[in-house]
């Protein structure tokens, strides 16, 4: 059976702003290591995954990005959403082309801004996936072992019920729980069943597109309008038609949290899915006051802060857990506490009309 992947890579990032901009969002962006985060997704897929088996959504906006950053992929494997409409609808029209391009193959779909630093694990694993996926009418998802009680990540309980699969143990579902407050996230961490949802999924794509139709009637309707069409007429022609009728809706609400035969498999491989500033610290070396610094800084009794510059010297003195970050044309000064309403700044430069700023 053919493995394929689904890349999803129309996000903005808009909790890293200012780096992170419309024209040039954080999965374009050098985060961390030489190459952007799309490039470095690309790299370790195709340590098992054919170049010509990787297919990328986005939007208009960054499909000539694609095409610069990634020149071996080919032009038809990017697949153009023309609005954006949340990760169901996203995967139900990959499924479509995917299915006519590869028949009976497996679909893995990837967000295209996570850091993975352990790369050989990760692979191993997906492959794990995969092998599972053919078994009976499997969705598969990858939960990440928690390793404090994150707040900011939804979370997926599993059961008892395991089977194993190369060495790992993959586990039945029981729920998909939202994003919990600090103390239901202490249980969840003490509890030892709970992981956090990695946004990582592996399914046979015959599978998916039942479940698409048995619960989400009305939008394998239009899949299965557009599925017709394709044979007759341009494909991005009928996407720009038909793909905004689609529902707004994640495929998590929409699939995972209803579907039987959910698995999941516990996994530890150096994740990260750099939502905001403060991942920094996460994924980089600090100094001995617990700062993360790049660019032309000079630091006196400063710590715990993110200090970015772009060129201009940043000189900080008695400050602690701030992120600084200096562009071309933007400095964000900020509370580490508050890195993940950065959204505020982004609404109120709406509201004010400064758009230049996005």
């Amino acid at each position: 059976m053919t493995t394929t992947c689904l890349i999803m890579a129309g996000g903005k990032g808009e909790r890293f702003w200012p780096r992170s901009r419309v024209n040039l969002p954080k999965q374009f962006l050098n985060i961390s290591g030489n190459k952007s985060m799309i490039q470095q997704t690309i790299d370790r897929l195709q340590i098992f995954i054919p170049i010509e088996q990787i297919f990328i959504i986005t939007n208009e906006l960054y499909a000539e990005l694609i095409k610069a950053q990634i020149p071996n992929l080919p032009a038809d494997n990017i697949i153009i959403e023309p609005i954006g409409r949340n990760t169901a609808p996203c995967v139900g029209l990959a499924s479509i082309i995917i299915e006519e391009k590869y028949p009976d193959s497996s679909m893995i779909v990837i967000p295209s801004d996570h850091i993975i630093k352990n790369e050989t694990e990760f692979v191993n694993i997906l492959q794990t996936a995969v092998l599972a996926s053919k078994e009976g009418e499997n969705l598969i998802t990858l939960g990440i072992t928690p390793t404090y009680p994150e707040t900011g990540y939804g979370y997926i309980e599993s059961t008892d019920e395991t089977f194993e699969l190369n060495g790992l143990n993959v586990h039945k579902v029981n729920k998909f729980v939202e994003k919990p407050n600090e103390e239901k996230a202490n249980d969840y961490l003490k509890a030892g069943n709970y992981y956090w949802n990695s946004g990582i999924f592996v399914w046979r794509v015959a599978v998916v597109r039942d479940y698409i139709r048995k619960l989400m009637p009305e939008m394998h309707d239009l899949l299965e309008t557009m599925k017709m069409a394709f044979k007759e007429n341009d494909r991005n022609t009928i996407i720009k038609a038909e793909f905004p009728k689609m529902p707004d809706q994640s495929i998590d609400y929409g699939i995972m949290e209803k579907a039987s035969d959910i698995h999941v498999i516990p996994c530890i491989f150096g994740w990260d899915d750099v939502g905001s500033w403060t991942a920094l610290e996460r994924i980089n070396d600090v100094d001995d006051n617990g700062n993360v610094t790049n660019g032309n800084t000079l630091n006196i009794d400063t710590k715990r802060c993110i200090i970015e510059s772009n060129g201009k010297l940043i000189a900080t003195l008695g400050v602690e857990d701030l992120i600084i970050v200096e562009t071309e044309d933007v400095t964000l000064i900020c509370k580490k506490d508050k890195a993940q309403e950065i959204k505020s700044l982004i609404k109120e430069l709406k509201i004010q009309k400064l758009e230049r700023y996005l």
